[in-house]
């Protein structure tokens, strides 16, 4: 191993195994060179560097930043840098090999007892889960601190998705329609494709196939104000199109080229929301709704013409089958049907206070 300074005022350190050079790095300080040595050796050796552990939180954390930066998407480095602010004091001015389960459990019971929703520490969870991970890539820690302890769950409501059932999205449809039947036809697309806000905006005409089945390649997503990026999930899914969407998707991809957007307004600029809800009154016609319920939408009207919950699964790109079942408890399970058909048989049948009645 060597360290020298570069004509630049750099300094270059050297890793070797033996006689084999392994790698080398540049860095603005001898310390930081150092330090990067020290760990790649350890890491040769098959352990950890007992004195990577002891660097401050604080510090370790603002390199994990530089590295996430140019490696996940903006809106997950955002949720990093909160993670950050978020981060109790206690945990950042302590040894990095200091932070036990025990420390993590009370920072997520501080967050929920102030006030933070449940959601935003799941959040917070997630990012301090991968910062850990990347310390043990790194060699500084031997194990995730975070792996083992969950969030508590809080007390408050959970917000409920509010779908439209098959006939209010056809009243809805035609209201829109009034307004802005371009605009219509697209959010009728999205309650029976299930697709997102950003993916519909992103939705090029290549997407669009017709064999062996009609559907739609989901590859890409654009939330507003980002470049293209890959879906929720990191993974392409194909969804099918129905007959009531095929020859509205099909008038959308005629005359355009397989690179050309989809979906897009009457002028053929890309979709905004601000301006969609705006011409279509959502505030009025969506009845207190979410654009993104028009995806649970898509969800509950497979599941009730009968589609296997995997299959809504796949479609959806849903990670884990926990997700598709809160539509099924949503709609109600063929329990719930066949134990409200043993209510409304014979109504008054069982006896009891209607039998009272009678015989008053």
């Amino acid at each position: 191993m060597s360290i020298r300074k570069t004509p630049g005022g750099r300094f270059r350190a050297q890793l070797k195994n033996g006689r084999q050079f392994v790698g080398s790095r540049t860095f603005d300080t001898k310390k930081e060179a150092s330090a990067w040595l020290k760990r790649e050796k350890a890491a040769l050796d098959g352990g950890i560097d007992p004195r990577a552990g002891k660097e401050r939180v604080s510090l370790v954390v603002e390199r994990w930043l530089k590295v996430r930066e140019s490696t996940v998407a903006p809106t997950t480095y955002r949720g990093d840098r909160n993670m950050v602010r978020l981060l109790p004091t206690s945990m950042k001015n302590v040894h990095l090999s200091a932070i036990s389960e025990r420390e993590v459990a009370r920072s997520f019971e501080t967050l929920l007892a102030k006030g933070l929703a449940d959601g935003s520490v799941v959040r917070y969870r997630a990012s301090l889960s991968a910062f850990f991970a990347w310390c043990v890539r790194e060699k500084l820690i031997a194990s995730n601190p975070v792996t083992g302890v969950k969030v508590p769950k809080g007390s408050d409501e959970v917000a409920e998705m509010d779908p439209f059932s098959e006939y209010e999205l056809e009243a809805a449809y035609l209201t829109w329609k009034m307004k802005d039947e371009r605009l219509a036809d697209i959010l009728l697309v999205m309650g029976w494709t299930g697709l997102r806000w950003g993916e519909v905006r992103a939705m090029q005409v290549a997407n669009f196939v017709e064999v062996p089945t009609p559907g739609l390649m989901v590859r890409r997503s654009q939330p507003e104000g980002f470049a293209v990026k890959s879906t929720k999930g990191r993974s392409v899914r194909r969804v099918p199109l129905a007959d009531r969407v095929l020859s509205i998707v099909r008038s959308f991809a005629e005359g355009k080229a397989p690179g050309d957007l989809l979906f897009t307004t009457r002028g053929g600029g890309q979709l905004w929301r601000t301006h969609t809800v705006r011409e279509l009154q959502w505030k009025k016609t969506g009845r207190g709704r979410r654009l993104h319920d028009l995806r649970h939408t898509a969800a509950c009207l497979w599941l009730s013409r009968g589609v296997e919950p995997g299959t809504v699964q796949a479609w959806c790109g849903h990670e884990s089958i926990a997700t598709t079942n809160r539509y099924l408890h949503f709609l109600g399970t063929d329990a719930d049907k066949a134990g409200l058909n043993k209510l409304n048989d014979g109504l008054g049948s069982a006896g009891g206070a209607r039998d009272a009645r009678d015989g008053a």
